[in-house]
């Protein structure tokens, strides 16, 4: 039987909108349409950083065309929808490998693109005159580990054909990084911009691969490479095989009934945002001038949080929350990571600035949780 609290936190997700993290000044609005201003809504510096760097190398005027890779994945997806906001429905062409659904499929262009395919790959940039890519195919950490080959193909040689499509058709791209591109030889905390890196992952060593290769690209050939390194990102849409989802499952399961096992020691505390940040950071870093940009790969981050800390914040709206720990084969991966994020390059380079804390975050899974688990087939009919 689910607790007296979970059933009023059920009902509060469903008699309220979900609160918004962006600011002061933000309006309970959908994520999407609160983080993504149209074109015409934008004012001062931001409508004049969207009139300078909309259109594409090639293109004088017009927004850009913009290809997302790995489109229906925890990022892909709600990027599409705010860039769409932003640029309109048809300048976003998501891809995947995999049927989209129908509501997908409804909300603007949708095509196959299998990353290891370059010919294929060429075909959809020519077809379609693409300005941007955003390449989101990826395999994260945990998955990676459990099959390594795989990891290299598509996060590595996916990663080679991306950077070769760009440089031979001057196309504007960016690619994630992550906390895992760090090993245990580097600096924990914090975990400065430029620093030993060494990953113990799969994962990072792709991640740092690609972050070397693109900055090769750029100072050899001038491509407009651009990476961000992501901390553990958070929202409602289910967790893709990262080491920091456990915080995505801890709202689920306090949600559902009241109790959650943690793959983490209590203490692990790892550098976190919530993703309206996220996809906040990569529009802003995709629209910065060059003449800004003193690197080609940033940290950001917005917060820092150990399980013990989120379950702590988390009982203000479930009092009778019950968290075990269990740590497993992931605490080795979190133990090699940073603690704390040094973001400051990208904060005084192009004016990056989170908008979302801890508790702010709290506050809005709950709220966006609560209302997909309450759609959820009652467990205790």
């Amino acid at each position: 039987m689910l607790s007296r609290a979970v059933r009023a936190v059920r009902g509060l997700a469903a008699a309220a909108p979900a609160p918004s993290c962006p600011g002061e000044a933000s309006s309970r609005m959908t994520a999407t349409r609160r983080l993504a201003p149209a074109a015409s809504e934008l004012g001062g510096e931001q409508h004049r950083r969207h009139r300078s760097t909309a259109s594409s190398p090639t293109d004088s005027q017009g927004p850009p065309k913009i290809l997302i890779t790995g489109s229906l994945g925890q990022l892909g997806l709600e990027m599409a929808r705010f860039l769409r906001r932003v640029y309109g429905q048809d300048s976003v062409l998501m891809s995947d490998i995999i049927k989209a659904s129908r509501d997908v499929a409804e909300e603007g262009p949708y095509i196959f693109a299998d990353i290891l395919d370059f010919k294929g790959l060429q075909e959809i940039v020519v077809t379609h005159r693409v300005d941007w890519i955003i390449h989101f195919s990826a395999l994260l950490s945990a998955v990676g580990e459990q099959n390594v080959p795989l990891a290299v193909r598509v996060n590595i040689e996916g990663v080679h054909n991306v950077i070769e499509l760009a440089k031979q058709y001057k196309l504007r791209l960016f690619v994630p990084s992550t906390i895992g591109s760090f090993g245990p030889d580097s600096p924990r905390n914090p975990t400065p911009n430029v620093t030993v890196q060494r990953p113990r992952t799969i994962y990072g060593v792709s991640k740092v691969h690609a972050e070397l290769l693109g900055e090769y690209y750029h100072h050899r050939f001038g491509l407009d490479f651009r990476c961000l390194r992501f901390p553990g990102v958070i929202s409602s849409d289910p967790p893709g095989g990262g080491t920091t989802d456990y915080a995505v499952f801890m709202f689920y399961e306090a949600l559902r009934t009241g109790r959650f096992e943690c793959y983490l020691r209590p203490d692990t505390r790892l550098p976190m945002m919530h993703i309206s940040d996220c996809l906040r950071s990569l529009w802003e870093f995709m629209t910065a001038p060059t003449d800004r940009l003193h690197r080609r790969v940033y940290n950001v981050t917005a917060m820092s949080f150990t399980p013990e800390e989120l379950a702590g914040e988390l009982r203000k709206y479930v009092p009778e929350l019950e968290v075990t720990y269990r740590p497993d084969s992931r605490q080795l991966i979190a133990d090699s990571w940073p603690q704390v994020f040094d973001d400051s390059e990208a904060r005084a380079d192009w004016g990056w600035r989170h908008q979302c804390n801890l508790s702010q975050l709290v506050e809005t899974m709950v709220q966006e949780v609560g209302a997909q688990v309450k759609r959820e087939k009652p467990a205790d009919n």
